[in-house]
């Protein structure tokens, strides 16, 4: 009997790489763009992962339209520019053992990987780039074609991508949106432990990680492989 095609679906922001320091440097720009007052550090790093054009109005509720949308731009606009002057490897640099590990799983023929990410298509090329991981993910979703997150449509198009089953697909993230996105569309969530929600938060997940050296260990066990 054959080995099924797997696919393993990563998170990026929190989870393959760390951006926070330009996550909240770009946020503390967009809130400057309408002259309201920044939000605690803790509360910017909880809404990563979410769309922008759903973060804005949750941290901004009493704010018109417009204004989210010209805070959605000027985010935008300054996330970009940092990019550009520092390069990514030292604006979003991966987490230790990140790619290590893509390259062992993506080494491995039954194995596929894809990404879910809440960055626009730019920003994950931008990123793919960078780092040198072109060719790695057979299957890329973004937020310019999905509702955000935790809605399960981002899994559900990399399982119709990759032409991976349910029960054969994995997604590994950080947030809560990434694990309640996982039971959404029927699939099992790794939760790591080095990300921007802390372990409290990732209750839904199947099973939780503290390094990149726990996710090998974990995939076995799941599809019930010898190491």
């Amino acid at each position: 009997m054959s080995t099924p095609l797997r696919l393993v679906i990563f998170d990026v922001d929190g989870t393959l790489v760390d951006s926070q320091s330009d996550i909240v440097a770009a946020m503390t720009l967009a809130y400057a763009a309408v002259d309201e007052p920044v939000p605690p550090r803790a509360e910017i790093l909880g809404v990563v992962g979410l769309s922008l054009d759903v973060i804005f109005p949750l941290l901004m509720p009493q704010m018109s339209a417009q204004g989210h949308a010209q805070m959605c731009e000027a985010y935008k606009n300054a996330y970009m520019e940092m990019r550009a002057q520092a390069g990514v490897k030292q604006s979003s640099p991966l987490y230790p053992g990140a790619l290590e590990v893509l390259h062992g799983l993506q080494s491995e023929p039954d194995i596929l990987l894809g990404v879910a990410t809440g960055k626009s298509k730019r920003g994950l090329d931008k990123l793919i780039e960078g780092h040198g991981l072109e060719g790695l993910f057979v299957t890329q979703q973004v937020a310019d074609f999905h509702p955000s997150k935790p809605h399960p449509s981002m899994i559900l198009q990399a399982m119709s991508d990759a032409g991976v089953e349910a029960r054969d697909t994995v997604m590994i993230g950080d947030t809560s949106f990434d694990m309640d996105m996982a039971a959404a569309a029927g699939v099992r969530g790794i939760g790591v432990g080095w990300g921007y929600h802390g372990r409290e938060r990732l209750s839904a997940a199947s099973v939780l990680i503290d390094d990149f050296a726990g996710l090998r260990p974990v995939l076995n066990e799941m599809w019930k492989v010898s190491a």
